[in-house]
């Protein structure tokens, strides 16, 4: 996967309006966040609630720079729940978790400004 830290970078390639509709992203709560010491970054291990139609996935997230583990939980997040799993060390993360870099690289989650069930999906 191809991650753009730059801002001023250029946009990819253009995609269609059904490529975007394959990406499921849907809204998830963080139920459990607690260190990932195995990591080759500074990590935590993740558990997030994407309700009825997804369940509880797994997943592995650098948020160390901005985050403590205790304050992940209970907040939602936008996470994609269709990519295929993906080992990472002991892990089998089973999401990716959305969030953008700031000025410092340190990651930023990407979250709504209002509360709404889990497993809603991006429109």
């Amino acid at each position: 996967m191809h991650l753009v830290l730059d801002p001023a970078a250029a946009p990819e390639a253009e995609a269609s309006f059904d490529d975007f509709l394959r990406v499921d992203v849907r809204i998830g709560t963080i139920v459990e966040a607690e260190p990932f010491p195995e990591a080759r970054k500074p990590a935590y291990k993740l558990r997030v609630d994407f309700g009825e139609g997804v369940g509880v996935k797994r997943s592995s997230a650098q948020l160390t720079g901005r985050y403590e583990a205790e304050a992940l939980i209970g907040r939602q997040v936008l996470g994609v729940v269709n990519f295929p799993p993906r080992q990472v060390g002991p892990v089998r993360s089973e999401v990716l978790v959305l969030g953008l870099a700031d000025e410092d690289g340190a990651v930023v989650l990407v979250s709504p400004d209002a509360a709404v069930p889990n497993g809603t999906r991006l429109l």
